[in-house]
């Protein structure tokens, strides 16, 4: 896995993957969003939505902790043995959002994660047990891992997504 030598590096990195990310949505239209291909598992706006999702997931655990609660991940109504239902539900949350939309609300959620990388002391972003959020699986990741798996990670494979789902689309 991917690691950054300091703070900047890691922003750099989320800017840089999501603006690749996104800007393979623009030559789509808002009527082909919900069009699915047999070559790829999602559909144009299931893919935003998962991103959404985690993203959104991340900054309510964040939030959470900050108001003193204890955060059980992912939430309290999906363990990791069913992110399938999980996913369903980030789908469900933007369906009836428009394309431009929800790469909207990607680009603000995308701001978001970055003030809150911006947030943190080093030692929080690097350390282990940072938050108590990023202490609840046995890995006990830091809290930098949990942002680039949910944001880098997932930026970079789905872009390979959405470009195989415009190939077989003709788009």
């Amino acid at each position: 896995m991917q690691a950054y030598e300091n703070k900047q590096a890691l922003i750099d990195e989320i800017i840089k993957r999501a603006d690749l990310f996104i800007s393979e949505f623009e030559p789509i239209n808002n009527s082909d969003k919900d069009i699915s291909v047999s070559e790829v598992d999602r559909t144009p706006a299931q893919m935003i939505a998962y991103q959404l999702g985690w993203m959104n997931l991340i900054l309510s655990w964040e939030q959470d902790n900050q108001n003193g609660k204890d955060v059980i991940t992912p939430t309290p109504d999906y363990k990791w043995n069913n992110l399938g239902g999980l996913y369903q539900s980030f789908y469900n949350q933007y369906a009836d959002d428009s394309l431009e939309m929800l790469m909207e609300k990607f680009n603000h959620d995308v701001d978001r994660i970055i003030h809150l990388v911006e947030s943190y002391k080093d030692k929080e972003l690097f350390g282990q047990g940072g938050r108590q959020w990023a202490t609840t699986t046995p890995s006990s990741w830091p809290i930098w891992k949990w942002i680039h798996i949910n944001t880098v990670a997932p930026f970079k494979t789905f872009r390979t997504k959405i470009r195989k789902w415009k190939k077989v689309r003709g788009v």
